[in-house]
């Protein structure tokens, strides 16, 4: 039928005119009927078959392309979800493996300190350098308690200069209102000033030593208990692996067994690094420390004693030397409060 309209269509004849318009074809029924049917029953694109042989061949061959498309789609989405799945998986059993080792550990690390406490297990002591640790926690419990003393004479100074201050401007205020007893009150107001601008001075050197000694026993002291303190856990892990391979090496002597002593005799020596290490760095940063406290307080109770003696003496030009010497500034009067510009 195809090839019927197609030799209908070569031998139709097209009319022009003398001007070069075509005419108006021929009306042809048949034309129009077989032109319809070829568009009813053409190839939906949606179904679109692949023919494996040549034009004109048998259907055996033919491959729908939306079977193709959907086990594609299908196995590619397959595969990602089994990537993920194993991703999760893989996750997942990271995870455990770690919970099962941290447990492990602190199974083990429980159980020495239990021996230790009631005294069946054994321990790694070394005796000098847990009394230099022992000299230190106690320093720092008596740096503690001047750091406290010293913030409260801080405080109890400041009220101290704060009613100084307003005793002196009463009686700058009643010098001007009592004109019998005005000299009277008149050098009472200059001393109480003057007292007030040397205890200021003073506190600027007390509140310097506060801040020194804190810095001392609140950072420097603190940082080298840290390690301390890793230190001690290492060491106790240290204990437990060790009586660990010690147990395990009186036991029998079979296939497990020598895997069990071969895996605890590599942990042993993975925690016994770790061990000797923390100690290196305690003992190196306890040396440190006592060389950098004698240092700071050496200059801090200098600092503290000339300031006080200046100050109790009246010597205002010593006490202001005093700050000059230790390169202590103090802050003018209202250089905490923002000036109206940084307010804007």
């Amino acid at each position: 039928m195809t090839d019927s309209i197609m030799s209908k269509a070569a031998t139709m004849e097209i009319p022009i005119n003398s001007n070069g318009d075509t005419g108006t074809l021929p009306e042809d029924d048949s034309l129009e009927q077989d032109l319809q049917q070829v568009m009813v029953s053409g190839p939906n694109l949606n179904e679109t078959s692949i023919v494996s042989g040549g034009y004109g061949g048998t259907a055996e061959g033919i491959i729908p392309t939306s079977s193709i498309k959907g086990s594609n789609m299908h196995h590619s989405s397959s595969s990602s979800s089994m990537t993920a799945e194993e991703a999760t998986k893989g996750v997942a059993v990271e995870k455990i493996e770690q919970m099962k080792k941290w447990g492990l550990n602190t199974y083990k690390c429980t159980k020495q300190m239990i021996s230790e406490r009631f005294g069946r297990g054994s321990r790694t002591v070394d005796l000098e350098l847990e009394a230099q640790i022992e000299v230190l926690r106690d320093t720092k419990r008596k740096y503690e308690n001047v750091l406290r003393l010293a913030r409260a004479l801080t405080n109890h100074f400041y009220n101290m200069v704060q009613t100084q201050h307003a005793l002196g401007d009463t009686f700058a205020d009643l010098s001007q209102k009592s004109p019998e007893l005005r000299d009277e009150f008149g050098y009472n107001a200059e001393t109480q000033k003057l007292l007030c601008k040397n205890g200021e001075t003073l506190l600027g050197a007390i509140n310097f030593f506060v801040s020194s000694i804190n810095t001392l026993v609140n950072k420097t002291m603190e940082d080298t208990l840290m390690t301390i303190k890793m230190y001690e856990n290492a060491r106790l892990e240290f204990d437990a692996y060790r009586s660990d391979l010690e147990e395990l090496s009186m036991g029998p002597r079979d296939a497990v067994t020598m895997a069990r002593i071969d895996t605890a005799q590599q942990q042993y020596q993975v925690h016994k690094d770790k061990y000797e290490r923390l100690r290196s760095d305690v003992i190196i940063k306890l040396k440190f420390l006592e060389e950098n406290k004698v240092k700071v307080m050496h200059k801090q109770l200098l600092l503290f004693h000339n300031a006080i003696s200046a100050y109790f003496a009246g010597n205002q030009q010593q006490l202001e030397q005093t700050l000059k010497q230790f390169n202590i500034k103090l802050r003018p009067p209202g250089a905490d409060k923002p000036s109206w510009l940084e307010e804007q």
